[in-house]
């Protein structure tokens, strides 16, 4: 995986760019915890988002959020290449995603 760094100031919610490399085989899952809360935007590819007893597909365009002390994981869903947006803050700073009623 790698990280691109998008914004450098110091404390506060940061934000990066994830490129999830594609695979011939998927990747078994390791959770891991950490202090903080993440949220996520995909923009290319279906990713595999894993948070603790939750197995979830994020296809393109749509957004998940979560607190980083529960276990979680992020690979691709079905082998391709995965690119997505990160806002990561510390625990208690949250972005907050609403929804569009139908």
């Amino acid at each position: 995986m790698t990280f691109i760094p998008l914004s450098r100031r110091p404390g506060g919610v940061r934000a990066y760019k994830m490129l999830i490399p594609g695979r011939d085989r998927p990747a078994e899952p390791t959770p891991q915890t950490h202090a903080g809360y993440e949220w996520l935007y995909v923009l290319n590819g279906r990713l595999r988002l894993v948070v603790g007893e939750r197995d979830l597909t994020v296809p393109p365009g749509e957004a998940a959020e979560f607190d980083t002390t529960v276990a979680h994981w992020l690979g691709s869903a079905d082998g391709r290449a995965v690119e997505l947006l990160i806002l990561f803050g510390l625990h208690g700073e949250r972005v907050h995603v609403t929804s569009r009623a139908p």
